[in-house]
């Protein structure tokens, strides 16, 4: 073959590249979503925590693994958007549940996969729909700008379209938006729309296509300290309830904010220099 034809030929695979071998979804129970070109990549350990580590946040909590159990079980379950407070223990929930589905012998397989791939989902679910496992399909930090067209695609995965969403797969997405964009934004297009109850109504109501809405709202000084204590006990790391106090308050007043991410940040440095590996 000669150097043109060699050329031309690797122009046309890089705009058209042959399909990808079906996954092996028996190489982990946990994948990412990789496109150019379309791949699940394998995650050999979820980064997560026990679910007993998650404080003040019982309702979502339990609702969360019911739903979740329940899908796993092939029983009927809804989609779940986990919206509030940043910081909260939002995607940290969806994977402590995951992890504890997964060790009470449920086949359950989590797929993350990112915002700005979300024109892809379709080519994921049809990979999905061939298998006979059961997938959580999870985008964390998920919104939208005036312009972003992306939550068209995520329609795909919430109502499916003349196909359906696969029976085999459920969604969960965290944000820290109820209806997943900002509520400035949803007051200038109404107010400049020729008829503003329809200017917004199309992306507001993508929110309303999940089943389950899970709530997380800022923590109190009384719930800051007990996570604390509670990641300090699991972890057997030793302090007293004054010297915790006076450290962990200093701690929020450095950052300006008081959430569950605040607790884990001081407790990780409390652990380092106590010489106690977590």
């Amino acid at each position: 073959m000669s150097e043109d034809l060699k050329r031309i030929a690797g122009a046309l695979e890089r705009l058209a590249p042959a399909p990808q071998p079906a996954p092996d979804f028996d190489a982990a129970d946990a994948f990412v979503w990789h496109v150019e070109p379309d791949r699940l990549v394998p995650v050999a350990q979820v980064n997560r925590v026990d679910l007993n580590l998650l404080l003040d946040i019982d309702r979502a909590r339990d609702t969360l693994l019911e739903n979740t159990e329940q899908f796993a079980r092939g029983l009927p379950a809804n989609n779940a958007l986990l919206w509030g407070a940043r910081g909260m223990g939002k995607s940290s929930l969806v994977k402590a549940v995951h992890g504890a589905v997964r060790g009470k012998g449920l086949p359950l397989k989590i797929v993350e996969l990112q915002r700005e791939d979300l024109p892809s989902v379709g080519r994921l679910l049809s990979l999905l729909r061939g298998s006979d496992a059961r997938f959580l399909l999870f985008c964390d930090d998920l919104s939208f700008s005036s312009d972003d067209q992306h939550y068209k695609s995520l329609k795909a995965v919430l109502d499916g379209g003349i196909e359906g969403r696969p029976e085999n797969v459920l969604f969960y997405a965290t944000s820290n938006r109820r209806h997943l964009m900002p509520r400035d934004m949803i007051e200038n297009e109404r107010s400049s729309a020729i008829n503003p109850s329809e200017a917004v109504e199309e992306k507001v109501s993508l929110s309303d296509r999940f089943g389950l809405w899970l709530g997380f709202h800022p923590c109190g000084q009384d719930e800051y300290l007990a996570m604390i204590r509670g990641y300090c006990d699991s972890y057997g790391v030793e302090i007293d309830d004054e010297t915790l106090r006076a450290e962990a308050i200093e701690w929020q007043a450095t950052r300006g904010a008081r959430s569950g991410r605040v607790a884990w940040q001081y407790f990780t440095d409390l652990a380092g220099r106590r010489g106690v590996a977590i």
